[in-house]
């Protein structure tokens, strides 16, 4: 009898030292750079990080309705507005974390679409089907579309636009041959083996682009979610985040 008390009071301590994992909401943009900066905080001693990967306004949505998080990271800061506006973050957490570039992509073997140059080009009849993350909502697809109305094609290029849920499927279609072309990230880009990246949209027009990240309300464990921001802006994680390809914009001392 004594030793199944012994037991059991082991268990009870062992249960209530167990750490949660930290549900972190994330643009599916992230999802490669994200998982490998959770290793690295785990191997300095952090605690357990949980995924959940989708398109921003997906993901907004959700919190927006309730869907547990303890941290939200999105892609452009107009969906992490629509959480703020209902109370869904914490604002004073809120901060701008990383950013990225546009690039288009086609396959390698398309009609002409390895020959893709320029904006022109993607005008071409040749070109006939371009992805993008839906242009409604997907923050990749917002970018693209405001980027080609301020380049003034806009409007000839939309009879071609295909809307897919977000920047991954938009890369899919390319790789599968579905589309001839597609507007995504540069770092997702750099991801794939079986496209080819026609430019990188940079310069004094190109959008800028920023991830937000903040503690998310109803988090039910508030100070380990602050605790992996601060490590997302941490120096060890910006060398992370170097290497995927994007640009820390905060970075902690």
């Amino acid at each position: 009898m004594r030793r199944i008390s012994t037991l059991a009071a082991a268990f009870a301590f062992f249960a209530l030292n167990v750490q949660e994992p930290v549900t972190v909401s994330a643009a599916i943009s992230l999802t490669n750079a994200l998982e490998a900066v959770a290793k690295a905080y785990a191997d300095a001693g952090g605690g357990p990080i949980r995924f959940n990967f989708a398109g921003s306004n997906v993901l907004a949505r959700r919190l927006v309705n309730g869907a547990p998080a303890d941290l939200f990271i999105s892609a452009d800061a107009a969906q992490m507005d629509v959480a703020a506006q209902s109370g869904a973050i914490d604002n004073a957490s809120r901060v701008d974390l990383l950013g990225n570039r546009l690039a288009i992509v086609a396959p390698p073997q398309s009609a002409g679409g390895s020959q893709i140059r320029s904006l022109d080009d993607l005008l071409r009849p040749d070109v006939k089907r371009i992805a993008l993350g839906d242009p409604s909502a997907v923050p990749a697809g917002v970018y693209a579309r405001n980027y080609l109305r301020a380049a003034g094609i806009w409007t000839r290029l939309e009879p071609k636009i295909v809307h897919v849920a977000n920047v991954r499927a938009a890369l899919t279609v390319v790789e599968n041959g579905s589309a001839d072309a597609a507007i995504v990230y540069e770092t997702d880009a750099a991801l794939s083996t079986s496209i080819v990246t026609a430019f990188v949209v940079a310069g004094p027009d190109a959008p800028r682009i920023v991830y937000p990240a903040a503690v998310v309300a109803r988090s039910r464990q508030p100070e380990a979610a602050r605790r992996f921001l601060s490590f997302l802006h941490s120096s060890a994680a910006s060398t992370i985040f170097r290497r995927f390809g994007f640009s820390p914009l905060a970075t902690a001392p």
